[in-house]
């Protein structure tokens, strides 16, 4: 199998031909290569599972929000943890992969209850979204998903308008639990720390990082992936994403900017900031004002 996405960008929030870039998802090619990349939710590492459900646990979270649940593997984690999950996303693609197990374990409550529907993190809440009393425990937003959303003028626009969407969907006391990957380092020109709190995936898996500026900015970073299936496996499972990086300090200001200053923790790999040399992932646990 060798699956390629040549240098197109994924843009799941914007949908297909959004200011003229194809959505990568449209053809069904990198849900399927993603989704060998990943697995199920069995592969998601016990660490990251772990570190999730405490914190949602911690904060009294019964319904959740997935904006962003892809093939539906952090939903049916919850979903088996005894959470009340909604999931969303923009790609139908991807989608199908969480509709075919909501089928399959349809006899089981929860999964019967499960709720996955199509949406733009731009216009979310326009979606078909049933929110529940005041609004939902948690929404999460993980595995750098939000790096995938454009800001193509610089000034965060569409980055403002989604974490709004995501904040007022928010019950009074809510959380929003967001990452994104360490960016910092990655556009120093360093390779991307591939240290893996979230997947524990049994592929082989090789990473080339790519840095674009614009106009003395970082704009874009992107990683190539090849996958291999085993160790006989000499050409791999091809596959590229790109995103615009989140300079931590810049999201930090974001985030308080609509939370409210002094209503977010910032952790490295789920640990404090101070723990972690050269973290891979840094995670904002977002408090919505009671």
């Amino acid at each position: 199998m060798d699956e390629k996405i040549d240098g197109v960008f994924r843009t799941r929030t914007l949908g297909i031909g959004a200011r003229g870039i194809p959505d990568q998802y449209a053809d069904g090619k990198a849900a399927r290569v993603w989704h060998k990349y990943i697995g199920d939710e069995q592969q998601r590492t016990g660490y990251y599972k772990d570190q999730l459900v405490s914190i949602l646990k911690e904060h009294n979270c019964q319904h959740v929000l997935d904006v962003a649940c892809g093939t539906g593997i952090d939903s049916v984690l919850l979903l088996e943890e005894g959470f009340k999950v909604t999931s969303v996303d923009a790609s139908d693609k991807m989608l199908k992969y969480a509709l075919k197990k909501r089928w399959e374990r349809r006899k089981e409550p929860a999964f019967d209850n499960w709720v996955i529907e199509e949406g733009n993190w731009l216009r979310l809440k326009e979606a078909d979204i049933k929110v529940p009393g005041n609004g939902f425990d948690a929404i999460i937003c993980m595995g750098n998903s939000f790096a995938h959303l454009p800001d193509f003028d610089g000034t965060q626009k569409s980055h403002r308008t989604a974490i709004t969407n995501f904040y007022d969907l928010l019950r009074p006391g809510g959380i929003l639990l967001i990452d994104h990957r360490n960016y910092d380092t990655i556009v120093k020109g360093h390779k991307a720390p591939m240290k893996n709190i979230y997947y524990q995936s049994k592929s082989r898996v090789d990473c080339k990082t790519s840095v674009l500026m614009v106009d003395g900015s970082y704009h874009m970073v992107t990683l190539d992936y090849i996958v291999y299936e085993d160790d006989n496996d000499n050409e791999g499972c091809k596959f590229r994403l790109s995103y615009y990086p989140h300079l931590l300090s810049k999201f930090d200001n974001l985030i308080d900017e609509i939370f409210g200053e002094g209503r977010q923790t910032v952790l490295a790999d789920f640990k404090k900031l101070d723990e972690v040399d050269n973290p891979s992932y840094f995670i904002h646990i977002c408090k919505k004002k009671e």
